[in-house]
């Protein structure tokens, strides 16, 4: 009550003399139906009009909805892939981006400031709108815009077998319309289909890890399927497991993923003639710091600008209202964002603004169009179905297109360590511990000579487009021989992240052969098991 309040007053300090409107969706979890049907009583209680998701609907339908009913605000109740008995209330702004600075603090401070009152009658004429379809239609029609080549897809798509795991959740109520639309063979776990808060088929609905992708793997095999797609329970985040050459199932890692649908969106645009020598440089990508380089250079050498922001996918969404922003500054008086068709929107910022071609980070989150403002896990089904019909079209797999990418730009390989500090002597440790990086940033790394080290918290840094970065706790080390080391507290957990990169690239001028290629996979990856476990005694030494 106090969150929904505090955000209520300060929507109508900002919306003067008019009425704000907020869309109100949520989760399968305990108590989300409950949750939001109580924000939205309360929102009315102080003069906000709600718009309600009769059932649960996924993080990125949200963030769309709010665009698309032009509301000043919206929220769902979720706690993404949380263990069963978490719950959160996670604000979006009028942009249909997760809320950033200054918005963030000034809705603190009056949440801060509010009580519970207990009461619930409507006042200044706001009322409680529950959503219809057509909304759900509008969203959909929005998630198909990220498909890029539909002949692609109407060849090779109904060749196409996936297994689908909801995980309980909500991705289940989009992704089997989009897939189904397309004529993609779709089979859904049936264990794991029908919403349950408990989540009780696995340790953690979280399609990072493994574990909540046995069951679908399962039933992959024995239906012979292409791949294997899992969403958390909000559906803002996608896990993917593909068929190998030997038949078993090979799990993706977030940054692989991102990898494929960048490079597949960016070369078939080229190929298509949407993307030139002479607009390309009016093109981006956008990921964060500790997503894989390799995106960055697969994106460099088509000509595309490469935009890093900090983690968390509110600063890519902040990214694309910029461009919004940017584009309609030039527009003719009365033109109007929202209004534009997809071609239109891509020719305008080809033409004089900047056409987003892709974004992620490599905690599963992706995002093929600026129609939502927050990662989509259910249009990234669509995208990686597009991919695989892409590949299939050139008569290879998913796993042989990325070897393809490999041989080309080098392997790059990720390693994420953390080291995990309960209780409060494990808060005192970890706050030593990144107060140490600050202090004295280590100038080795085992053997290895660390060349250059940035301080998010300190030094002042700027984005390829020259805005400031936001201060935060996060440190780079940049290592000799080109490794680098990211180093940042986790916002939600006792813990610090360690983001380890390295790569081996081939010759100037050359491609990886087969083997040389095994040679660079095995060599990286082993030189970044060695360097974790450096990493990981420096580390516990300076926590004490």
């Amino acid at each position: 009550e106090r969150a929904t309040r505090g955000l209520c007053q300060y929507l109508r300090e900002v919306a003067g003399a008019g009425q704000p409107t907020m869309v109100i969706a949520h989760d399968t979890r305990h108590f989300s139906e409950e949750f939001a049907a109580l924000a939205a009583k309360v929102a009315a209680n102080e003069g906000v009009t709600t718009f309600l998701f009769p059932s649960d609907r996924s993080t990125p339908q949200l963030s769309f909805t709010v665009r698309h009913l032009r509301a000043s605000a919206g929220t769902v109740i979720t706690a993404s892939h949380n263990p069963p008995h978490d719950n959160g209330f996670k604000v979006y702004f009028s942009d249909g981006a997760q809320i950033v600075e200054p918005h963030a603090s000034a809705i603190i401070r009056r949440v801060n400031k509010v009580h519970a009152t207990g009461e619930f009658e409507p006042t200044n004429g706001a009322k409680v709108i529950t959503l219809g379809i057509e909304v759900d239609e509008a969203y959909w029609r929005a998630a198909g815009n990220s498909v890029i080549d539909p002949d692609v897809l109407k060849r090779e798509g109904p060749k196409l077998k996936v297994v689908y795991t909801p995980l309980h959740g909500t991705g289940i109520r989009a992704i089997r319309p989009l897939l189904k639309a397309h004529d993609v063979q779709l089979s859904v776990v049936p264990d794991q289909e029908k919403p349950d808060g408990r989540f009780p088929t696995v340790t953690s609905p979280n399609p990072e890890n493994g574990e909540a992708l046995v069951q679908a793997i399962t039933l992959a095999r024995t239906e012979g399927a292409d791949a294997v797609i899992a969403t958390d329970p909000d559906s803002d985040r996608m896990g993917v497991a593909v068929r190998n050459a030997a038949g078993g199932y090979e799990l993706l890692t977030g940054n692989q993923i991102g990898c494929f649908l960048a490079h597949y969106r960016i070369s078939t645009l080229v190929r298509q003639g949407v993307l030139t020598s002479q607009n390309a440089g009016r093109a981006c990508l956008i990921k964060t710091f500790v997503t894989t380089e390799l995106q960055a250079a697969i994106a460099n050498k088509f000509g595309l600008k490469v935009v890093n922001t900090l983690t968390g996918f509110k600063y890519i969404g902040e990214k694309l209202r910029e461009y919004e922003e940017q584009l309609m500054s030039t527009a003719p008086p009365g033109a109007e964002y929202g209004a534009l068709q997809p071609h239109e929107k891509r020719a305008a910022h080809l033409g004089r603004g900047c056409f987003f071609v892709f974004g992620g980070e490599e905690s599963y989150g992706y995002l093929g169009t600026d129609d939502v403002r927050d990662k989509d896990a259910n249009a990234s089904a669509l995208m990686f179905a597009e991919a695989m019909a892409g590949a299939r079209a050139q008569g290879i797999s998913v796993s042989d297109y990325l070897d393809k990418i490999y041989s080309i730009f080098g392997f790059y390989w990720e390693k994420l360590g953390q080291i995990v500090l309960e209780g409060a002597e494990g808060s005192a440790k970890i706050s030593r511990l990144l107060e140490s990086y600050m202090s004295k940033p280590p100038v080795a790394i085992g053997e290895i000579k660390v060349e250059r080290c940035e301080n998010f918290a300190k030094d002042t840094l700027r984005d390829v487009d020259g805005k400031p970065i936001p201060k935060e706790k996060m440190f780079m080390l940049h290592l000799e021989g080109g490794a680098r080391i990211a180093i940042r507290g986790s916002g939600t957990e006792p813990k610090v992240k360690f983001y380890l990169f390295a790569s081996e690239r081939p010759r100037p001028g050359k491609l990886f052969e087969p083997k040389e290629l095994e040679a660079a996979k095995a060599k990286t990856r082993k030189f970044l098991d060695t360097l974790w476990t450096d990493v990981e005694k420096d580390a516990l030494a300076r926590a004490g």
